[in-house]
């Protein structure tokens, strides 16, 4: 049997060369992640504590039912608010963003902000932190406790008047591309909000510390 032609030869060489260039282009190293991206967000709605011209803002997004969110408040809030919000250095706002496997999420941001129209948000907000029960009765029963119009507090509630606003909130997480909470913007404060990264999880203290003395360098 006779040896392939020198045409032949060619082609098998020229099919190899462009096999081994698909194998290459294959092979090739993917890039690596992306690096965090600086969000500029808008601080529109929710209540602050601090200097609106403190030069770092924070943005929270919380759920009240959320036990890591609770962690946030009941072991690292107080350090931030005494060394950085009471120091003029942090403006921070808090915003909802209700999670739909908490059934009683939504009914808690509502209650927050209903309290709020009483002026009587944070202590509202305290409270639902630390209750061992966000039931519909147990909500009502703290009207009394924090000196509400009980009638009004109960209306509010039952109509959903912060509704709509509470998914505003939420939207506006999602576009960050939050997914879970308790979730932060934290940056350098600008005319109308934040310039900043987003930070997820109930971090400590000295993490958040180092995030926030980050965000005061130049």
């Amino acid at each position: 049997m006779g040896g392939i032609t020198r045409q032949q030869a060619d082609a098998i060489q020229d099919e190899l060369k462009q096999i081994r260039r698909l194998l290459e282009g294959q092979t090739k190293p993917a890039a690596g992640p992306a690096g965090p991206q600086k969000r500029t967000v808008k601080v529109e709605g929710g209540y602050s504590l601090g200097s609106d011209s403190a030069p770092l803002t924070m943005i929270e997004f919380t759920d009240y039912q959320c036990p890591f969110c609770r962690g946030f408040e009941n072991n690292t809030f107080d350090q931030i608010r005494k060394l950085y919000i009471d120091t003029g250095k942090l403006r921070f706002v808090s915003r909802n963003f209700p999670l739909s496997i908490h059934s009683d999420a939504m009914r808690s941001a509502e209650a927050a902000l209903c309290a709020g129209d009483q002026g009587q948000y944070w202590p509202m907000r305290d409270f639902l932190f630390k209750s061992s029960s966000l039931a519909a009765d147990r909500i009502l029963d703290s009207a009394q406790n924090l000196k509400l119009d009980p009638a009004a507090f109960r209306s509010c509630l039952e109509s959903e008047k912060h509704k709509s606003e509470i998914l505003g909130d939420t939207e506006d997480a999602q576009a960050l591309q939050i997914s879970g909470t308790p979730a932060f913007v934290i940056g350098k404060t600008t005319a109308f909000g934040v310039e900043g990264y987003v930070t997820t999880g109930a971090l400590s203290f000295a993490q958040f510390d180092s995030r926030l003395k980050a965000s005061e360098a130049p």
